[in-house]
This record gives C-alpha cells, sequence and structure tokens, in this order.
C-alpha cells in the first residue's frame, strides 16, 4: 500500500470556510482504492510547520496515478485548494 501526504501552506488571508470547503470536497471525492482520508490542520505546536495535511491511502502506484487524473479531485484541487495554497509539498511511500 501507498501513502501520500499532502502538506500546505495557506496563503495570507484565507478564511476557515475556505479551508473547511476544500477539505469537506477532497474528502468526499468517490475513487475506488482510496482510503482512509484525512485532512487536518497543524495544532501550532512549533513555529513554522505547514498549516493543512491531507493523507490518502492507495493500493499500488496505478491507483495513485489513476487519482492524479481523476476528474473531480483535478476540479477540487483547481477551483477550492489553488486559491488557498501558497506551497504545497509531497511525499508518496509504502506502508
Amino acid at each position: 500500500m501507498l501513502r501520500h501526504i499532502l502538506l500546505i501552506r495557506l496563503k495570507p488571508g484565507v478564511t476557515t470556510a475556505q479551508v473547511d470547503a476544500f477539505a469537506r470536497a477532497i474528502e468526499s471525492v468517490p475513487f475506488p482504492g482510496r482510503h482512509n482520508v484525512i485532512v487536518g490542520r497543524d495544532i501550532g505546536a512549533r513555529p513554522g510547520n505547514m498549516d493543512l495535511a491531507v493523507s490518502n491511502d492507495f493500493p499500488d502506484e496505478a491507483a495513485f496515478r489513476a487519482w492524479g487524473e481523476d476528474p473531480e479531485h483535478v476540479r477540487v484541487r483547481s477551483e477550492l485548494l489553488a486559491p488557498i495554497a501558497e506551497r504545497i509539498e509531497r511525499c508518496l511511500f509504502l506502508v
């Protein structure tokens, strides 16, 4: 199984409503094989941390690559994530 972690630095002025809209949308995108979807805000324990994290599990690389091209996922990224993200870091690893 593969785990994909997305770490997001939010742009200044992003509202809680914008973050919540993105979180609800990305969590609800139906996609076969995607499991353990978790979205969470940083608790602020260390200065300089990223603001938001998204974690998804996939059975294999083919499923992960298909997720990257899924039309609803692409829409959520472009319409709800791109306007609020200043910086995005990614990691894909075996679990």
